[in-house]
């Protein structure tokens, strides 16, 4: 199997100052809102810590008894601008991908345009990382969702 390398960026307007939308990734709260997208899946173990060189790790069982887990490690933060952080994830005991990725937030007038740029070494089945990277806009548009929501009132 070869390896396909891939470079792509997801922008999406936040409606929250910088310093608000950047909670969303570093209060395990607020993150767990907008990154649970498998309801139906039993996570096993979990970490959080985030700080330069710190580890943020997740298994998960999957309803068909699979095992997941998605394990990075924070290599640069500055509060409300950026986040960079490299990481992988496999599926049934196998890697399917090591990541670089970065969170950049702008302010733009009472609203933040996040632009996440996510650089995929992708070792698994290449007709899947296509879907691969439509979910990670799928958990990017919940993102910009739930906080559009709490800008309203919606909660």
């Amino acid at each position: 199997m070869t390896i396909e390398h891939k470079t792509f960026v997801v922008e999406r307007e936040l409606a929250a100052s910088p310093k608000h939308a950047f909670r969303f990734f570093s209060e395990p709260a607020l993150k767990e809102r907008w990154t649970s997208c498998h309801p139906d899946w039993t996570v096993l173990e979990e970490a959080f810590d985030f700080r330069v060189g710190g580890v943020e790790a997740k298994r998960w069982r999957t309803d068909k008894g699979d095992e997941q887990t998605f394990l990075a490690r924070y290599l640069d933060i500055v509060p409300a601008q950026r986040i960079v952080y490299a990481f992988d994830m496999s599926f049934a005991g196998e890697r399917l991908s090591a990541s670089l990725a970065t969170v950049e937030l702008f302010a733009e007038a009472a609203r933040t345009r996040m632009v996440f740029t996510e650089q995929i070494a992708w070792l698994g089945d290449a007709s899947m990382l296509p879907l691969r990277i439509a979910g990670t806009g799928d958990g990017l548009d919940l993102l910009a969702d739930i906080i559009a929501m709490e800008a309203a009132g919606v909660h």
